[in-house]
């Protein structure tokens, strides 16, 4: 009998059984990771949470809403904080005006509107009940819980896990992407660098914690032929959405310079399988030139799972299927 298999699926069957926060800054590969969790009939989405990053965060919370009527699912929507709680530099505005506007990607008009109960205030209320534990998945700057950790760093005992997708470890920084901004910082990646304080709070918040920082990423290259197949075989209304968001971003795939961030994250959440992981005390750094960066430490107990590697064929095999069955 192989044990290690069995105790895997154990725990993957249990975590399915509790519900997900997704913090989200609204980009593009945001919306196909919360495309892919709403997709999965084994998990339950009880609430998604804006923060600003590379959609500001009324138009974020305008599309992930639009987004949530296309799916006909009714998940409350919360705004949080537009302003990080240590300032270094906004996202591109190329990328922030395409986040906002979202080109070629056809979502239905709603009537809904985002929940008067802002992101912070909503997050320390439902993690001070510990006894509703939850998972929380962190697609973007961590601003909205490290103010909640902050405020109430007890409402960590409610968070089973929390996944981000940030950081960058062994692997180079990515806040040159593109050329569009220009610095000495070569180390950080764009999450953690836009709001290094709320990182480190939430680093140092003794939450459990598994990170899916670029050193993974990097291994998942989004390219032309996924694209192709993508587009072929996506039948459902939300993986349609999927198909258009990766047809605007063909520029990038083609250039070989788009990877599956976000996504290779919630599908992390679902299977843990998809990346290979370490134990390590990860330090955030908050003084230039270095503001952002995930350093691992040595002498420290481990604070994170970190992802140190991707099963590329693994993550697109999981991330299509959920978009191939017909409505």
């Amino acid at each position: 009998m192989r044990i290690a298999p069995i105790v895997l699926a154990l725990a993957t069957a249990l975590a399915a059984q509790t519900p997900v926060i997704i913090d989200t800054d609204a980009g593009s590969d945001d919306l196909m990771a919360i495309a892919f969790l709403l997709s999965r009939k084994d998990v339950k989405v009880e609430a998604i949470t804006v923060v600003d990053g590379l959609a500001h965060v009324p138009a974020g919370a305008k599309n992930i809403l639009r987004a949530l009527e296309l799916a006909g699912a009714r998940v409350p929507v919360h705004k949080g904080r537009e302003t990080p709680l240590q300032r270094t530099a906004p996202f591109p505005a190329e990328w922030r005006q395409t986040s906002d506007s979202l080109p070629g990607v056809r979502l239905p008009v709603t009537r809904r509107t985002p929940e008067p109960q802002n992101a912070v205030d909503y997050l320390v209320a439902r993690l001070g009940a510990s006894d509703r534990p939850v998972r929380i998945l962190a697609l973007g700057p961590l601003t909205n819980l490290g103010e909640a950790f902050r405020r109430a760093p007890s409402s960590v005992r409610a968070v089973t896990e929390l996944v981000i997708m940030g950081g960058a470890v062994g692997a180079r920084g990515n806040l040159d992407d593109g050329g569009f901004f220009k610095t000495d910082n070569t180390t950080a990646e764009w999450n953690l660098f836009h709001d290094p304080l709320a990182a480190e709070i939430v680093f140092k918040s003794g939450v459990r914690l598994r990170m899916i920082p670029l050193d993974a990423t990097s291994k998942v290259p989004i390219d032309p032929a996924f694209l192709q197949d993508f587009t072929a075989h996506a039948r459902t209304p939300l993986g349609r959405m999927v198909a258009q968001i990766l047809e605007a971003e063909r520029p990038q795939i083609e250039q070989k310079i788009f990877f599956a961030w976000d996504p290779l994250a919630a599908v992390a959440l679902t299977d843990p399988g998809a990346v290979r992981t370490k134990q390590l005390a990860i330090e955030v750094r908050r003084s230039p030139p270095e503001e952002g960066r995930t350093k691992e430490t040595s002498g420290q107990s481990p604070n994170a799972t970190v992802a140190v590697d991707a099963d590329a064929a693994r993550f697109k095999r999981i991330f299509l299927s959920v978009f191939e069955r017909a409505p």
